[in-house]
């Protein structure tokens, strides 16, 4: 993972197209000049395979994007961001329960095997902190399945979201702090406290590659046999959803690139994954206002939450009731440079990979040429803008797409401080208000 800032030089709307195992998709995340969109697309078959969240070991950091060239933000937009709060304008946010301290217990150089697991929980958490607490807190969301995206032992929006849904689930009062009632009921739901971090034993599917160079060259890309990724450490970042840079404070000593089978590295715990997860998602609310991404119940209950990159005003994300049509996971990108920037050049096949435009997974809407799907840059989700699709991260995109099927509803709510003011239609042309999510 590299944060660069990227030349967009996608000028017009642009139509893509992947390949699953047997069926071909077309669609880009913003719809393609003169088509219809209040159309249906074919629905394709849902076409999975049996690899796990962590299985890429033939998939890099890749140049593309859902429309060729998403233009992200570099290290320090994000950091610019981080504390950003935005997001609160579309929500209600209760009074804070405990009195915030000055940050200055704990930084993130405390950060190690020791403190993460046998050191005290410093509360409330909120604001310009980091440090054992923060990288506790953020390894519990992530096991309650409410994602704080990639975990960077900091606090920022994303994780102050995660905590102010997973309150509002828990029936606490809603204000993004952890203060103590929260990081008990963190505890309680999670099952775990101790050991959130262990010394793990590497295995050979664990540092497998290949491990390639991107060339920056579309074509050169197109003969690749993956988007692989382009280095260990940044499969292992991945593999255990935090940055590469907490991955080394973990293990200052290493040298995660040149790990063998059978050497052991200090990472987290993961919650094992379901061998057959349970189509258990019956509707997801995308929040554009918001940046976030739900999985609700029959009953309405928030089953997880994952923070996302939406459409800019530029590029808008949809408005209104669509449906998933189809779940593809390695999809291939085919390039079609006329539909770009209306220039020369021919088509290409980019291969598959977590770095491929779309990361691990696409999750088609029956909103012609928008989807659901991961990235190759996890740590600027919610910090960019996409061309209108949202994006994920790819071991959450993942986690959401083996618990849907096709006829999913997916409503977009949270539009008040969008600019475009869209339709919102519903995926028949059907006009329906925008609510905010619950």
């Amino acid at each position: 993972m590299k944060f660069q800032l990227r030349e967009k030089f996608a000028k017009k709307p642009a139509l893509l197209f992947f390949l699953g195992a047997s069926a071909l998709f077309t669609f880009s995340c913003v719809p393609p000049e003169n088509s219809n969109t209040g159309s249906n697309v074919n629905v394709a078959n849902i076409t999975t395979n049996n690899n796990t969240a962590v299985d890429k070991d033939t998939t890099t950091t890749s140049e593309a994007s859902a429309l060729g060239e998403d233009q992200n933000p570099t290290s320090e937009e994000v950091e610019k961001g981080r504390l950003d709060e935005d997001w609160k304008s579309f929500v209600q946010v209760d009074p804070a329960t405990e009195k915030a301290k000055t940050p200055d217990t704990e930084k993130y150089s405390d950060i190690s095997l020791d403190s993460v697991n046998t050191k005290k929980q410093y509360t409330p958490l909120i604001g310009d902190v980091s440090g054992p607490s923060v990288f506790r807190a953020q390894l519990l969301l992530d096991h309650d399945q409410f994602s704080p995206g990639i975990i960077d032992g900091k606090w920022g929006k994303n994780t102050e979201k995660a905590v102010y849904w997973f309150q509002k689930k828990a029936g606490l009062p809603a204000n993004g702090q952890v203060d103590q009632k929260t990081y008990q009921k963190l505890v309680e739901l999670s099952g775990s406290q101790d050991k959130l971090i262990s010394e793990q034993q590497l295995s050979d599917k664990d540092v497998s590659g290949p491990f390639v160079k991107i060339p920056a060259d579309i074509y050169e890309k197109a003969k690749m046999d993956c988007m692989c990724y382009e280095s260990l450490t940044e499969k292992l970042s991945e593999t255990y959803h935090i940055t590469p840079d907490l991955l080394q404070q973990l293990n200052p000593k290493v040298k995660l690139d040149n790990l063998k089978a059978g050497d052991k590295i200090v990472a987290p715990n993961l919650p094992p994954a379901a061998d057959s997860p349970k189509k258990d998602v019956d509707k997801i609310i995308v929040s554009d206002g918001g940046h976030y991404v739900h999985a609700l119940d029959a009953q309405g209950n928030i089953l997880a939450h994952f923070p996302s990159t939406l459409g800019s005003d530029y590029n808008p994300s949809p408005s209104g009731n669509y449906k998933i049509t189809s779940v593809t996971e390695k999809p291939t990108w085919h390039y079609q440079p006329e539909l770009l920037d209306g220039g020369g050049g021919k088509d290409a096949m980019i291969p598959p990979g977590p770095n491929n435009a779309v990361g691990m997974v696409w999750m088609a809407l029956s909103k012609p040429h928008y989807g659901i799907h991961g990235t190759s840059a996890p740590e600027t989700i919610g910090y960019a803008t996409s061309h209108g699709c949202i994006r994920l991260t790819n071991w959450d995109v993942l986690a959401l797409s083996r618990r849907v099927k096709a006829g999913t509803p997916v409503e977009f709510s949270d539009l008040s401080g969008r600019s475009d003011k869209s339709d919102g239609s519903d995926s028949n042309g059907n006009s329906n208000s925008n609510n905010n999510s619950k």
